[in-house]
C-alpha cells in the first residue's frame, strides 16, 4: 500500500458527519445533561439523547449534530438523532393525532376514560375490566365506538394505543374467529 493511499485511507476515518436542523419560527430548543426539550406553540417535548453517541450543539435556531466517524453506523446513528428531533418539531408544531375502533361481535363494549387510565367494560362478557395506561401527556377521547388520541409526542401517542390494542388481546382463542379487540385504523401526523 502506498503511503497516498495510506493518508487517504487515515484521513477518510478521521471524518467526521454532521448534520444541521432548522428550527421553524415559534420552535425553540434546549441540550442540559444529554436531553433535549423542544418546545413550541402545542407544548414541550423532552427526548434523551444521554445514550446515543451524538454532539449535539444549538445556535439560534439551529440543531447542529456531529458524530466521531464517516461509517455506516455512524450515518445511522446521525440519522436516528436527526428522526427523533424532527419528530419532536413536528408534534410540538402540529401534533399526532391515533384513531382506534373498538370492535366486538356479541358483547356489547364500554370504554371509558377515567384520569390516566382507558377502562374497557365488559370485553366478551368478562366481570373485570381491562385497563390499559395513558402514557405521558395524551389525550384519550371516546367518540361512540372510535378512541382517539392526541399529543406532541409520536412515543407517548404511539405506546397508548398499543397499551390500547394489547390489553384487549384475546388469548388461548383462535384470533381468526374471535376478533373483538381496539385495533389502531389511522395514523395522522397532521
Amino acid at each position: 500500500m502506498s503511503t497516498s493511499s495510506q493518508e487517504k485511507q487515515i484521513s477518510k476515518k478521521s471524518q467526521n458527519l454532521d448534520s444541521e436542523i432548522v428550527l421553524p419560527e415559534g420552535v425553540s430548543a434546549k441540550f442540559k445533561e444529554g436531553q433535549v426539550t423542544i418546545t413550541g406553540p402545542l407544548g414541550r417535548v423532552s427526548q434523551d439523547f444521554s445514550k446515543i453517541p451524538v454532539d449535539i450543539e444549538i445556535k439560534g435556531n439551529t440543531v447542529k449534530l456531529l458524530t466521531h466517524g464517516a461509517r455506516r453506523k455512524n450515518r445511522s446513528i446521525i440519522n436516528t438523532a436527526k428522526s427523533l428531533i424532527t419528530n419532536a418539531i413536528r408534534g410540538v408544531t402540529k401534533g399526532y393525532e391515533y384513531k382506534l375502533k373498538v370492535i366486538y361481535a356479541h358483547f356489547p363494549v364500554t370504554v371509558k376514560v377515567q384520569g390516566k387510565k382507558v377502562v374497557v367494560e365488559n370485553f366478551y362478557g368478562e366481570r373485570s375490566p381491562r385497563v390499559a395506561e395513558i402514557i405521558g401527556d395524551t389525550k384519550a377521547e371516546v367518540q361512540g365506538e372510535d378512541i382517539i388520541l392526541n399529543g406532541v409526542s409520536i412515543q407517548d401517542v404511539g405506546q397508548t394505543a398499543a397499551n390500547l390494542e394489547q390489553a384487549t388481546t384475546v388469548k388461548r382463542k383462535d384470533q381468526r374467529v374471535f376478533l373483538d379487540g381496539v385495533y389502531v385504523y389511522e395514523r395522522i401526523r397532521k
